[in-house]
């Protein structure tokens, strides 16, 4: 009887043992995952911080390369409201010379405009007749649509050798007159435009008691620079 009662308690003991043991087991391994977890927020947010950290030391960085060339840039400014040349070409109403420069580079890629200006202020004059003008619309920017942009830019292509790349609006128009020295007039008011006009193809043939200029070229334009300051999400 002692002998058996002996053996009961070894296996009680034995049996304490076990379920003690497996709580312990059972407890390290939440705590090793609850570090581990821990362990890779922690990792995450740090990451994140650097990230964050990264994005404004390069903000800071360009801040102060602007604050450093400021100043030049206002000196550049200031030179040019100095120049002769700028002053001479000043528009009625401008009381900066550099304007001159912004009139010489339009903004916007404004082909009606382009169109309008070379009828009003080039092409309008008297003993020429305009035979026809006309502007493309700029692929992409003016024609909104896949079809209007792939006849723009394949019209362009054809009439003046090149492609639409570099902000330019491409334009061609014809003109007769009776006297010679009117295509004269004309050519040298397209020379002497403030804005920038670049002839490619010109031909003068002759119909009858009439000369006939035909021409085909480029303008440009330069969209606006814009300087704002930003709010910038960083995700984790």
């Amino acid at each position: 009887m002692a002998a058996q009662d002996t053996a009961i308690r070894k296996r009680q003991q034995i049996a304490n043992a076990n379920r003690m043991m497996f709580v312990w087991v059972a407890g390290v391994s939440a705590i090793v995952g609850i570090a581990v977890v821990a362990s890779i927020f922690l990792l995450q947010k740090a990451w994140f911080n650097e990230k964050v950290l990264a994005e404004k030391s390069r903000t800071a960085s360009t801040l102060v390369q602007n604050n450093k060339v400021i100043n030049d840039l206002k000196d550049q400014v200031r030179v040019l409201n100095t120049n002769e040349a700028l002053k001479s070409a000043m528009a009625p109403g401008e009381s900066q010379p550099v304007q001159v420069v912004l009139d010489a580079l339009p903004a916007d890629a404004n082909s009606s405009a382009l169109g309008s200006s070379l009828q009003e202020k080039f092409l309008k004059d008297d003993g020429l007749t305009i035979e026809s003008l006309n502007v493309d619309p700029v692929a992409g920017v003016e024609s909104q649509t896949d079809s209007n942009v792939q006849d723009a830019s394949s019209t362009a292509t054809s009439t003046t050798g090149s492609d639409t790349s570099g902000n330019q609006i491409n334009f061609r128009f014809s003109v007769s007159t009776t006297d010679a020295s009117k295509l004269k007039n004309l050519l040298q008011k397209l020379e002497r435009s403030i804005r920038a006009i670049d002839l490619q193809t010109l031909t003068i043939e002759t119909q009858d008691t009439r000369l006939v200029l035909s021409a085909s070229g480029r303008a440009f334009y330069e969209p606006a620079k814009t300087v704002e300051l930003k709010d910038k999400t960083v995700k984790p």
